[in-house]
């Protein structure tokens, strides 16, 4: 039997774009992968007015607006999920955590049990909440019933990248946009859980 492709949804939640540069990464490598990708964007819930007030943050949501909105319907779609979100005070900025929230009734029926999923983040400063960030959107794959994949040290790029729990990213307040060794590791994160989901996909096939 041949192995079919592998559905990634990379869902994220971007103010001035750095978070959308780690989720565009993370859908060029699992494109590279030959999965099949949906690249979504949560609905904004701030108010036009705050939008508007930012020069970064009204620019990004002008050059992202082809970006499709995500549903419900791309994670039971989706092999493969990875969350990407900015912190808020330690935790995912509310936008994803609103699109979370909305995920009650897949859980309930047990549709998002044993999808492969893995989180990323960014933060204004050094020290600004990365980790507890990707925890706190680990704690929604545990409810669901998801298999978590960290990246860890399995690979040269993380001694340099430095977390263990997902690819993070210090923005300096917007000003400074992912470089190399962060596009790197999520690169690295996106085949490593792939990789995961593939295997579990030849395991069910062999049973």
């Amino acid at each position: 039997m041949s192995e079919s492709p592998i559905n990634v949804a990379v869902v994220y939640y971007s103010a001035t774009g750095t978070v959308f540069e780690l989720a565009k990464a993370a859908a060029t490598a699992a494109e590279k992968t030959g999965a099949q990708v949906r690249l979504r964007k949560v609905a904004e819930l701030a108010p036009a007015q705050a939008i508007a007030s930012n020069a970064g943050w009204s620019a990004h949501a002008a050059a992202t607006q082809h970006i499709v909105e995500a549903a419900p319907a791309d994670l039971e779609w989706a092999d493969v999920i990875l969350l990407g979100a900015p912190t808020r005070f330690g935790l995912p900025a509310a936008q994803l955590k609103q699109f979370i929230d909305t995920t009650g009734p897949l859980w309930a029926q047990g549709k998002l049990v044993d999808k492969v999923a893995s989180s990323f983040t960014a933060t204004a400063t050094t020290h600004g909440g990365q980790e507890s960030t990707i925890l706190a959107l680990n704690n929604t794959f545990y409810h669901w019933g998801a298999i978590i994949v960290p990246p860890g040290y399995a690979d040269p790029i993380q001694f340099r990248m430095g977390n263990p729990y997902g690819t993070s990213h210090i923005s300096n307040n917007g000003d400074v946009s992912p470089g190399e060794v962060e596009l790197a590791a999520i690169e690295f994160q996106t085949r490593r859980t792939v990789a995961i989901a593939q295997a579990l996909q030849l395991g069910r096939a062999a049973i």
